[in-house]
């Protein structure tokens, strides 16, 4: 069934004030810019030519304002997009460190987009998406994080596949274990992680990226995880094999707020285009039923050649896994699930780099 709209974010849209240039007393100087994180993920989804929605909250102020208006020119659907009468839009001031990274001051104590709630959703919108995408500053307090995962609930039920970027902020958490307990949610639930290189070393307490990797896909199983690492480019990692690319480093560049959220939509655009490993999660809940039932019907033995893990492991009395044409485990689905070599070609390390 042909959906509207390709891929559909909820989350922060805010101000970025980010430095451009000194006054003639000295004192730096602020542009205003749309920003957020979703937001900046949809932009270039719609200038690579998909239809785009966006769910959120701003304030009736002239920020509020501005931002409907960048979000309607941008061509990103706004029929979700909630105001608040008593709760300014948040605002966010950018400062660039010199080794290029960013500190932020965000003023949003509280902001408009925390106070989305879940009956404010339009949830056909969530029902007609293809892709969802969300991140955690719609999780850090209520009521939006209670919206965040009716969202989520509500497009993985219409067959959604399930994008997140953590885009953790540490201003704007009360306590980071907190900040860890979400980002554990978001991971459980996605199909598709975009994380960054510090977010990883947060998370995992890994300095190698290979085995931070490892870990998420141990504990979370997630089928396609893009890495990025800032100057030194970015990685994607899907089932045993890794792929990395060097950064795009042009001389004279002026900022790289959003940098991270257009590698993502580029990813996203790519994903839209070709699938993750062809089939999305109800497509692969629909087969497997299919398959069961063809077997009780007809009483048949099957043999089938597959790679997702999660759609084998239900419905296989005996399972093979071969590894570059050598079988590496066979047995029941208890057992080959808890094989390391299994684990180790399957759901992390030993990645083959397809670059070399």
């Amino acid at each position: 069934m042909t959906k509207r709209y390709d891929v559909t974010a909820l989350g922060e849209v805010l101000i970025d004030f980010t430095e451009n240039g000194s006054s003639a007393q000295g004192n730096p100087m602020y542009e205003a810019n749309p920003g957020g994180a979703p937001c900046n993920v949809l932009a270039m989804l719609q200038k690579l030519g998909h239809k785009t929605a966006f769910l959120g909250k701003v304030g009736e102020d002239i920020f509020g304002r501005r931002l409907e208006k960048v979000l309607k020119e941008t061509g990103i659907d706004t029929a979700g997009l909630c105001t608040d009468p008593a709760v300014r839009t948040t605002l966010a001031f950018v400062e660039k460190k010199a080794d290029g990274d960013r500190d932020f001051s965000f003023y949003r104590n509280p902001g408009a987009d925390m106070m989305l709630r879940a009956e404010e959703l339009r949830e056909q919108i969530l029902k007609d998406t293809r892709i969802f995408h969300f991140g955690t500053l719609s999780m850090t307090d209520e009521p939006v994080r209670s919206a965040t995962r009716h969202a989520i609930e509500t497009a993985k039920a219409n067959g959604a596949l399930l994008s997140f970027d953590p885009n953790i902020r540490e201003p704007l958490w009360q306590s980071m274990e907190e900040a860890k307990r979400q980002t554990a949610y978001g991971m459980e639930v996605c199909d598709v992680l975009k994380i960054s290189d510090n977010e990883i070393r947060w998370f995992t307490g890994e300095e190698d990226f290979d085995r931070g990797v490892d870990k998420l896909w141990r504990e979370y199983h997630i089928p396609l995880i893009l890495l990025s690492m800032g100057t030194g480019g970015s990685r994607v990692y899907c089932s045993s094999r890794r792929t990395e690319q060097p950064a795009f480093i042009q001389a004279g560049t002026i900022e790289t707020t959003g940098a991270g959220d257009t590698f993502g939509a580029c990813c996203l655009h790519y994903i839209l285009e070709h699938g993750v490993a062809g089939l999305g999660t109800t497509e692969l809940e629909e087969m497997a039923q299919l398959v069961a039932k063809i077997r009780k019907d007809f009483n048949l033995s099957i043999i089938m050649i597959e790679h997702h893990m999660n759609f084998v492991m239900p419905i296989a009395d005996r399972i093979k896994v071969v590894d570059f044409g050598k079988t590496i485990s066979e047995g029941t689905p208890d057992v080959v699930q808890k094989d390391p070599k299994v684990i180790e070609a399957y759901l992390g390390g030993g990645y083959q780099n397809v670059n070399a």
